[in-house]
């Protein structure tokens, strides 16, 4: 999930739902309140540790937040250097996903189909937003987390993206590899600024993921089928946005001073501006393909052999 959050277009939340964890997840993050502290008061750590199913989440979460300290500088250095084949892996992971996530549909009415157009459209239409600039502003690192929070535990939905477009998204890696960089160099000074910058933004992803998981749990209860579909507009949508080749429109001056996209289209490989590497990216793409399946394989044993 970290691995998948760190790059835009591609949803955390995706992963967890393939991996058969996504409705534990939800259920977990909205039994968590207050009654933790007066449970672990009354009947100790261990029953209140066990009741709120807290090892799952810290395990889930220490995973995440471990996968995008070690991946974000990674994730970068390969988005400038291998554009092409990044997204190409990417590409045929979200192809995959749609068939796994549509396949849930059992019976797909005329509702359930005009829910899943206006998904690809509302997703169709946030690929194609204009980003915007973010203030530099410590406010703004918790706002970008309650907002991209909750694109990040919905299968199709980019957190990532969100956080481009919310024009945060460069500065949020940057403050995450300027905290790596600051621990690994000594420079503490850098770590004391970046760190209160990334602290600030996982306290409003756990508000965000708080008020929202209440949500998103009704939905599933109830409307199950719609909420699917709705998802499955989304990822179909969001293929827009991580398809392998682009040309861009628009550049912005990052934090170093270099130009970087701003505004990108998505083009066919003979109408690419560089080299499209056309065999690879299928290879690629096939590769992020298998990948979701074996994760559904993976995740329907388990189910086997807990029951």
């Amino acid at each position: 999930m970290g691995a998948a959050d760190v790059v835009p277009g591609v949803s955390g939340g995706t992963i967890a739902f393939i991996s058969g964890i996504y409705q534990e997840l939800i259920e977990t993050i909205d039994t968590l309140d207050f009654g933790v502290i007066k449970m672990w008061k009354k009947e100790g750590f261990m029953k209140m540790f066990v009741h709120y199913n807290l090892g799952f989440l810290i395990s889930l979460f220490l995973g995440v937040f471990i996968s995008i300290l070690s991946l974000a500088n990674l994730i970068s250095y390969l988005l400038e250097n291998h554009p092409v084949l990044v997204w190409s892996f990417f590409f045929g992971l979200v192809v995959a996903s749609i068939i796994y996530i549509g396949k849930q549909i059992e019976k797909w009415s005329p509702m359930i189909i005009i829910t899943a157009i206006i998904g690809v459209a509302v997703a169709y239409y946030i690929t194609i937003a204009t980003p915007a600039q973010a203030p530099d502003a410590l406010y703004f690192f918790f706002l970008s987390g309650c907002i991209a929070i909750i694109a990040m535990i919905l299968p199709g939905v980019s957190g990532s993206f969100i956080l481009v477009l919310l024009g945060s998204y460069g500065i949020v890696l940057a403050s995450l590899t300027d905290f790596i960089d600051g621990v690994t160099s000594g420079n503490w000074e850098l770590v004391k600024t970046s760190f209160l910058k990334v602290f600030l933004f996982i306290i409003g992803c756990i508000l965000g993921l708080k008020l929202f998981s209440k949500a998103l749990k009704w939905m599933f209860a109830n409307k199950q089928e719609i909420t699917l579909a709705i998802l499955t507009g989304f990822m179909i949508g969001s293929l827009n946005k991580i398809w392998p080749w682009k040309n861009v429109l628009s550049t912005r001056t990052d934090r170093h001073g270099e130009e970087v996209p701003l505004l990108e289209e998505s083009v066919l490989p003979s109408s690419f501006e560089g080299e499209p590497f056309v065999l690879y990216a299928i290879i690629f793409a096939i590769i992020g393909f298998l990948a979701i399946f074996l994760l559904e394989r993976l995740a329907v044993r388990k189910k086997i052999n807990a029951n």
